[in-house]
């Protein structure tokens, strides 16, 4: 019988995901790059590559271990209460979304954290690529976080492969450099994150990047308040004020840049 390991769905998902959003903006794109495109993907690609071996030697497998575990010694929030799987899996969802809308604007707000998190943001144009450059070291503090989360709620295997796969889609998509109809947009934009949207986030201007911080759904910068809306998407000039130079963003810059001088 043929089987396809947890792991390697959510490779599945992230590589062909990458290359089809890529494939979308080489047809629709929405705007000409500032700077090289090929250069910028090898840094990030770089990244990337250099993160999943990583990651995935030391967390991958505890992450689905973890909810294995759970699962199966009925431990966590959900396994206190009986609810179809459905509802479970929704819960799942939603629950570690919202967390990880916390841990975005933490990541924002505290000094320490965003030290390694600026290297996402310093990219100079933000296309699909962008969605896979993040530090290594906010993903591993990430990792550990979200073990934690899946223990404290019982989630289920199914739940969290459903999010992370969420997750990466949904980052994917929001980070493309799309010409998507505003039609689309606005309709989209009531419960879940466009790249008009995240664009914002990405801008260099510190009020409009302290916003919109969700992954999946737009409903949690809805209710907390940190919903950007009004902004002039031609005139959004994406990175960080602080590094404008892109041969000073090569992949041993990105990676040694949490350990040099604190900039916002």
């Amino acid at each position: 019988m043929f089987y396809i390991s947890e792991s390697m769905i959510r490779l599945l998902f992230f590589w062909g995901g990458l290359f089809f959003f890529l494939l979308l903006e080489v047809l629709i794109s929405y705007r000409v790059s500032s700077v090289s495109k090929v250069k910028r993907w090898i840094n990030n690609i770089s990244l990337t590559l250099f993160n999943s071996i990583l990651i995935n030697l030391i967390f991958s497998a505890a992450i689905v271990s973890t909810a294995t575990y759970v699962e199966k010694n009925q431990l966590g929030i959900l396994n206190l209460v009986q609810a179809p799987l459905w509802i479970e899996i929704l819960f799942t969802v939603a629950f570690m979304d919202f967390m990880l809308y916390i841990w975005h604007l933490l990541n924002h707000v505290v000094p320490f954290l965003w030290r390694f998190h600026r290297v996402h943001h310093t990219d100079l144009n933000m296309d699909v690529s962008t969605a896979t450059r993040f530090h290594i070291g906010e993903l591993a503090i990430s990792a550990v976080i979200k073990i934690s989360l899946i223990f404290f709620l019982g989630a289920n295997l199914p739940g969290v492969l459903i999010f992370e796969c969420g997750v990466v889609f949904c980052a994917q998509f929001h980070h493309s450099s799309l010409k998507v109809p505003k039609w689309f947009e606005s309709i989209f934009w009531i419960l879940f994150v466009p790249p008009s949207m995240h664009r914002i986030h990405h801008s260099v201007i510190i009020r409009e990047r302290d916003s919109n911080y969700g992954t999946i759904f737009s409903l949690w910068d809805r209710i907390s308040g940190t919903l950007i809306t009004r902004v002039d998407q031609a005139k959004i000039r994406i990175g960080v004020g602080a590094y404008p130079n892109p041969d000073r963003l090569n992949l041993q810059h990105l990676l040694i840049m949490p350990f040099t001088r604190p900039v916002r």
